[in-house]
C-alpha cells in the first residue's frame, strides 16, 4: 500500500472524472470504469482511513452500515433491488485499490459468476 491518495481519493477529490450516482458527506457511489456486470456501481467511504471491509467493520461500523444502506438504495434505483454485494480483501482475492469499498453488481446475472 502506498502513502499517495488511493484513485478512489482523486475522484472525491474531482481530481479525476467519474460517472457519480450518489455523493453524502461520508459516502460517493460512481459506475465502475470496467463493469462485471450490466450494473456495477462503486460505494466507497470519503475517508480513505480503512483498506478494507474488516477494517471499516473494526473501525466504525456505523460507517459500514452507511455503505450497505447506500448499496441497498442504488440497487432499488438501478436493479429493482436485486444485487450482488461484493467487498474484495487482499491482492489475491482482487482488490487492486486499498481503499474499503463495495461492488454493487445487478442485471441478468448467471449463479456462480464473480465480479471482482
Amino acid at each position: 500500500m502506498s502513502d499517495s491518495p488511493s484513485i478512489f481519493t482523486k475522484i472525491i477529490a474531482r481530481e479525476i472524472p467519474a460517472d457519480i450516482v450518489f455523493e453524502s458527506a461520508s459516502v460517493i457511489a460512481f459506475r465502475d470504469i470496467a463493469p462485471q456486470a450490466p450494473v456495477h456501481l462503486l460505494v466507497v467511504p470519503t475517508t480513505e482511513q480503512f483498506a478494507n471491509v474488516a477494517e471499516l467493520a473494526a473501525g466504525n461500523p456505523a460507517l459500514l452500515s452507511e455503505v450497505v444502506t447506500v448499496a441497498q438504495q442504488l440497487a432499488n434505483e438501478h436493479t429493482n433491488g436485486e444485487y450482488r454485494l461484493i467487498f474484495n480483501t487482499g491482492e489475491s482475492a482482487g482488490q487492486t485499490v486499498f481503499h474499503v469499498h463495495a461492488h454493487v453488481l445487478g442485471g441478468h446475472l448467471e449463479e456462480g459468476t464473480l465480479g471482482h
